[in-house]
């Protein structure tokens, strides 16, 4: 069943974008750390969005995990913890189901101290298994554990399908 349609979704990454602007007023620059390809791909949406309202300069950069074995290979980030240091930083993700990708994308940024740290996802599940709070959210699903959340960005196709 489509949940939300290719305008819908764009309406949705245009508030978030505005939510990211008001609540970070005081910085002088945002990162985006795209989760992967998706997370990747919606952190661009995000940028993008921003850049329409605003100057404040967004870096994008990419986190790397294997989401179904997190401890498998070495979690990296594109950027160095120098780079991290003392800035404001939004880790994104397409879907926020029990929090592990999340939760272990954080461990390259913990190396560092940033200013601080925010989590944005297009969808937000209500299945929390370990300690995530989702700042950005652009849809709340109550769903059941056995049911799968399809998100497509970018396509002939935008969508996001609860199957």
């Amino acid at each position: 069943m489509k949940i939300l349609n290719e305008s819908q979704i764009r309406q949705k990454i245009k508030r978030l974008a505005i939510q990211i602007l008001e609540n970070n007023t005081d910085s002088k620059e945002i990162i985006l750390a795209g989760i992967n390809n998706k997370g990747y791909g919606f952190a661009e949406y995000l940028k993008s969005e921003i850049a329409g309202f605003s100057d404040l300069p967004v870096i994008l950069t990419r986190i790397k995990l294997n989401p179904a074995d997190p401890l498998s290979r070495e979690i990296t980030i594109d950027l160095t913890p120098t780079q991290l240091e003392k800035k404001t930083i939004i880790v994104v993700d397409d879907v926020a189901n029990t929090g592990r990708t999340i939760f272990y994308a954080m461990k390259p940024i913990l190396e560092t101290l940033p200013k601080k740290l925010e989590v944005a996802v297009l969808v937000n599940r209500m299945h929390k298994s370990f300690p995530i709070h989702v700042d950005y959210v652009g849809l709340t699903l109550s769903t059941t554990l056995e049911e799968n959340i399809e998100v497509e960005l970018g396509g002939k196709e935008w969508s996001v399908v609860l199957s």
